[in-house]
C-alpha cells in the first residue's frame, strides 16, 4: 500500500498535526485499511481520525510518544486499545460517537489528561478514578452506565465540567461534593435518579446543575428542576434532602448575613489584603453575541470581562506581557486548551461585540505588531514563511514565538474571530489580537477574552488565574503592599439576546485569604 498523501505531506513538512476525516478517508480505510505509516510520525502532537469506518486502533498508536491530542470520534471502534494509556503526554482524549463498551483501569496512568470525551458509546462501567491533577472536563453522556463514577479515592482538584447525561444511573454518592471541589457544570439529566444527596448543596462552585429527565420522587423538587435555575434547586436540596454527615448544618450557616458581607465593601478592605471588586451587570454594559452555528465545531467557548483602574509603569507593563505568555504555556497548555487576549477598552467603540467564524479569505485584521491588513489566509502564509526562514537561519527544527501555534490552524475551514460594533476584527484566536486595540503602558482599562475548543470550564480556570496574577503583579489601584482590581461582568448572549454565560459569576473568582472578593450590586 502506498503512503497516503496526507501522511507524506505531514512527514515532509514536519507538521505537528494530522487530520484524516470524512467520507473519502473512510472509503480508503474500507478498501485498503488505515495507512500505518501515520504511526511513524513520532513528532506530531495532534492526531485526528474521525467520522470514518475505522473499527480498531492499531497497537502502533503507542509509537506516537509526543501526542497531546487524540481525536477518534465518529468511527466504528468497539474496543479501547490499552496502548493509548501509554501515551504519557496526552492531554485531550476524544473517543466519542463510537461503540466502545469498556474502559481499562490503566486510564489512571494518564496523569496529563485535561479533557476526556467518551460520550455516545456503549460503556457500561468505568474504572475507579485515581489521581488526575490536570483534568478539567469529563463527558460520558449517552452511554449505558448504571452507577455513578467511583471518585471516592480520586484527586480531581480542577474538574469543572462533568457531563453524564443519558445513562441509567439510579443514585448519587454522598462523597460527590468532597471529591469534586471545583465542579461548576454538572449535567446528569435523563438518568434514573429518584432521590438526591444533600451534599450536592455543599458544592460551593456549582453554577449549572441539570437534573431534567429524572423521575425524582419529590414532586416539588421535580417542579423546581423543570422551571427554576440552579440556585433555587440547590436551596431546596440544602433544606430538604438528607446528608450522610453534618454538612447540612454548616452549609446553613451562610445565610443572608453572609451574603451581605460578601457584597458590602468595608472602608479598610484594601488595607487587609488584595481586593477584587466585581461589579454586577448594568443594562448598558457591553455584551458579546456568539454566533453558535459558526463556532460550535471550531472554537465554541468564550468568556469575557472588563478590568478597570489599571496603573502601569514600563517595568510593570513588561511583567504583565510576560505573565500572559507564561499563562499561555502553563494553564492554557500552549494554547491547546485555551487562548487569552487583552484589549485596551478605550480603543473599542461603544456597542456589543460579536464572536463568530470566517473563512480564511474573509477574515481581515491588522495583526499585533504589524502595520497593514492581512486576511487570515495571508497571515497564515506569512507566518509560515517567517517560521521556515527562522528555522533555516538558526538551523533548528523548531518553531518559536507565535509561529509555534500555526499547527492549530492547519486544515481549518474557518477561523474564529471577535468583531467590534463596526465589524472590525479585534481578535483572531488562537493566533493574535489586532494591533488597533493592543494594550500599552498608558492603558487604564482592558477587555479580557478567553476562548477554548474544549470546555467553558477551561475558560473559567484561565480567567480566574489571569485576574489573580494581575492582582499579585500590582497593576490595580493602591500604592502599598496590597492592591485593588475592579472587574466588570460581561455576559455572552445568542443573537436573540438569550443568556449563554456570564463572567465572573458568583461561583467564579474563589481565592485563598490573600484575596478578598466583594461583589457590588448594580445601582
Amino acid at each position: 500500500m502506498s503512503v497516503w498523501p496526507e501522511v507524506a505531506t505531514a512527514k515532509s513538512e514536519n507538521r505537528h498535526e494530522i487530520k484524516l476525516a470524512g467520507a473519502a478517508i473512510s472509503k480508503r480505510i474500507s478498501e485498503e485499511g488505515l495507512d500505518k505509516t501515520v504511526f511513524k510520525l513520532t513528532n506530531i502532537n495532534l492526531l485526528n481520525i474521525s467520522d470514518t469506518c475505522l473499527q480498531s486502533i492499531p497497537d502502533d498508536i503507542k509509537s506516537l510518544v509526543n501526542l497531546q491530542s487524540l481525536l477518534l470520534y465518529g468511527n466504528k471502534l468497539t474496543e479501547f486499545n490499552e496502548n493509548i494509556t501509554s501515551l504519557k503526554k496526552l492531554k485531550v482524549l476524544d473517543l466519542s460517537r463510537n461503540q466502545i463498551t469498556s474502559i481499562p483501569d490503566s486510564l489512571n496512568n494518564m496523569k496529563e489528561l485535561s479533557s476526556i470525551n467518551f460520550s455516545s458509546n456503549q460503556i457500561e462501567h468505568m474504572p475507579a478514578f485515581g489521581d488526575f491533577p490536570n483534568l478539567i472536563s469529563i463527558d460520558l453522556s449517552n452511554n449505558k452506565l448504571t452507577e455513578f463514577l467511583n471518585t471516592e479515592q480520586a484527586n480531581l482538584p480542577h474538574l469543572t465540567d462533568l457531563k453524564i447525561k443519558g445513562n441509567e444511573i439510579e443514585t448519587l454518592p454522598g462523597y460527590i461534593a468532597s471529591t469534586m471541589p471545583s465542579l461548576k457544570n454538572f449535567d446528569i439529566g435523563e438518568n434514573k435518579l429518584k432521590t438526591l444527596p444533600g451534599e450536592i448543596a455543599g458544592m460551593a462552585k456549582l453554577k449549572e446543575l441539570n437534573l431534567k429527565g429524572n423521575k425524582l420522587s419529590e414532586k416539588r423538587l421535580m417542579k423546581l428542576v423543570d422551571q427554576c435555575r440552579t440556585k433555587q434547586i440547590l436551596d431546596y436540596i440544602r433544606e430538604h434532602c438528607p446528608t450522610s454527615d453534618n454538612s447540612q448544618a454548616s452549609s446553613k450557616g451562610k445565610g443572608k448575613k453572609a451574603k451581605k458581607q460578601d457584597e458590602i465593601l468595608p472602608d479598610n478592605a484594601s488595607e487587609l489584603s488584595h481586593t477584587m471588586k466585581i461589579m454586577h451587570l448594568d443594562d448598558d454594559t457591553l455584551k458579546i453575541k456568539i454566533i453558535e452555528q459558526e463556532v460550535w465545531n471550531i472554537r465554541p467557548y468564550i468568556l469575557s470581562c472588563i478590568v478597570y483602574g489599571l496603573n502601569f509603569d514600563e517595568a510593570l507593563f513588561k511583567k504583565f506581557l510576560q505573565m500572559q505568555n507564561k499563562l499561555h504555556d502553563t494553564v492554557c497548555d500552549k494554547r491547546n486548551v485555551a487562548t487569552l487576549a487583552t484589549h485596551d477598552m478605550s480603543k473599542i467603540p461603544p456597542g456589543d461585540l460579536v464572536y463568530t467564524a470566517k473563512t480564511p479569505s474573509e477574515l481581515k485584521l491588522i495583526p499585533l505588531n504589524r502595520t497593514k491588513h492581512f486576511t487570515g489566509e495571508q497571515l497564515f502564509q506569512q507566518l509560515t514563511n517567517e517560521a521556515d526562514a527562522l528555522r533555516k537561519e538558526k538551523k533548528r527544527n523548531v518553531y518559536s514565538g507565535i509561529h509555534k501555534y500555526l499547527y492549530l490552524l492547519e486544515g481549518k475551514p474557518k477561523y474564529p474571530c471577535l468583531e467590534d460594533s463596526t465589524k472590525r476584527v479585534i481578535s483572531f484566536a488562537p493566533i493574535t489580537n489586532s494591533e488597533e486595540t493592543k494594550m500599552t503602558v498608558d492603558s487604564k482599562s482592558m477587555l479580557v477574552e478567553v476562548t477554548s475548543h474544549s470546555s467553558l470550564g477551561a475558560c473559567k480556570t484561565v480567567m480566574d488565574k489571569l485576574l489573580q496574577e494581575c492582582l499579585m503583579l500590582g497593576i490595580g489601584e493602591g500604592d502599598g503592599d496590597f492592591h485593588t482590581l475592579t472587574v466588570q461582568q460581561v455576559k455572552i448572549v445568542d443573537p436573540e439576546g438569550n443568556l449563554k454565560s456570564i463572567y465572573p459569576s458568583r461561583t467564579d473568582c474563589v481565592y485563598d485569604s490573600t484575596i478578598k472578593v466583594y461583589r457590588i450590586p448594580k445601582k
